[in-house]
């Protein structure tokens, strides 16, 4: 999890309980798994005795950071960051300890509070005298800017001096001397011990974590349909346990190193154990298993258990009645629907007709060959013969049905 350091950190964090801060972004009202790895960074330093602060950035995210982004991004409404920062601070207390009574308990701070009676007149003479124009120039996250198309605004030029001064304010307020982030943020956080050294006299710290990439060159975080998000009403439990499921076993022997605390020697196990039985998925299931219930519990995880074996296991038909519709819904989402009348199975339809006037097979007769071959299966139930009945009875939740075709096409039929 260690990219750069500032020497004398290592130093700085054996010979005292010392407090660190990593800032994050409201730009939405929910963190998402590229999230997770500062998160468990401020984990990691609190399970070692120190104390986290996380800053939610409600000034910084009025302005937008440019390091290494093409172009310049929306600015926020007050609104619109009060209900992101809301968001984010429930988040981040699933992960923490906040108990005051604790002398490392974690804290969040919010960079508006100290700079929303800052005037820039005193910002530019107080902060902006101490670091030269030239020094903010040479960070390659600002150079790239300005050699590119798009340039740079004056706005956004001088975020690096803004989170500077958060890292001074909290230095000052808050004892707070170190600054924790991803690879991207090093010239920022820089900037900031910097400001530490020149306004306060003091000395202050800083270390960065690596970005993380897909081992095929994708971005981490996105699938086809964008992020995966930690609110489970963005990305549910069950796809985000399908999202580390999925992870290739070079993601998954990397991953499983950064997401999980599972000990160093139980790791090295369990890799040996991969990869002598690939096939099994030791890694991705037991990846998997940890970060679903660290992000959202075990009653959760159990569900993204269960729900897996409804598509990809030996489910039976009392698993998919045990689902309410929501959770059914997001087991089978993406799997294709088809509607049918609901009065047309009040006296039962024949499986063939039903399989036909569905769409699911194009003409009864590729229907009737796929069943007498037991090729279909009515909500895990395999159909033993065409004289089968399809009926309300049948209904999920009184509205849906699954069909299964062959061992992997699966069709969820609602009746309307």
């Amino acid at each position: 999890m260690l990219q750069d350091i500032m020497p004398g950190t290592e130093e700085q964090l054996n010979k005292e309980m010392t407090a660190g801060y990593i800032g994050f972004d409201p730009t939405a009202d929910s963190l998402h798994i590229g999230s997770l790895v500062p998160i468990l960074l401020l984990v990691h330093l609190q399970k070692a005795g120190h104390k986290p602060f996380a800053l939610v950035g409600g000034a910084t995210g009025m302005v937008g950071d440019p390091s290494f982004k093409a172009e310049e991004r929306k600015m926020l409404d007050e609104e619109t960051l009060a209900k992101n920062l809301a968001g984010i601070r429930g988040q981040l207390s699933r992960f923490l300890d906040f108990n005051p009574e604790l002398p490392n308990s974690a804290e969040i701070v919010n960079n508006y509070d100290w700079f929303k009676d800052f005037g820039f007149l005193h910002f530019i003479r107080d902060v902006g005298k101490h670091i030269t124009v030239n020094y903010m120039m040479s960070k390659d996250s600002v150079r790239k800017r300005i050699e590119g198309e798009s340039g740079i605004s004056f706005t956004e030029f001088s975020y690096q001096l803004i989170q500077g001064y958060d890292f001074y304010w909290l230095y000052t307020h808050k004892h707070c001397k170190l600054q924790m982030g991803g690879s991207d943020q090093w010239g920022n956080i820089t900037t900031g011990t910097e400001l530490v050294r020149r306004m306060g006299g003091g000395e202050a710290f800083a270390f960065t974590c690596p970005l993380l990439t897909k081992s095929d060159g994708g971005k981490f975080g996105k699938t086809e349909k964008g992020n995966v998000w930690l609110d489970p009403a963005k990305t549910s439990p069950y796809q985000f346990y399908q999202f580390w499921l999925n992870a290739s076993d070079d993601d998954a022997a990397k991953w499983i190193r950064i997401f999980t605390f599972l000990p160093k020697e139980e790791i090295e196990t369990l890799t040996a154990q991969h990869q002598q039985a690939p096939h099994q998925r030791l890694l991705q299931k037991t990846l998997a298993a940890e970060i679903t219930t660290l992000v959202h519990g075990a009653d959760e995880y159990a569900f993204a258990l269960k729900a897996s074996e409804i598509l990809f296991g030996n489910a039976t038909t009392e698993v998919l009645q045990q689902l309410n519709e929501t959770q059914l819904l997001q087991v089978l989402d993406g799997v294709p629907q088809v509607e049918y009348s609901r009065t047309g199975m009040d006296s039962g339809v024949d499986i063939v007709s039903f399989l036909a006037d569905t769409g699911i097979f194009p003409s009864r007769g590729e229907a009737r060959k796929m069943v007498q071959n037991g090729g279909i299966s009515v909500n895990k139930s395999k159909i033993k013969g065409i004289d089968a009945s399809i009926t309300r009875d049948l209904l999920l939740n009184d509205r849906y049905m699954l069909i299964q075709k062959g061992k992997r096409d699966y069709f969820l039929v609602k009746a309307v």
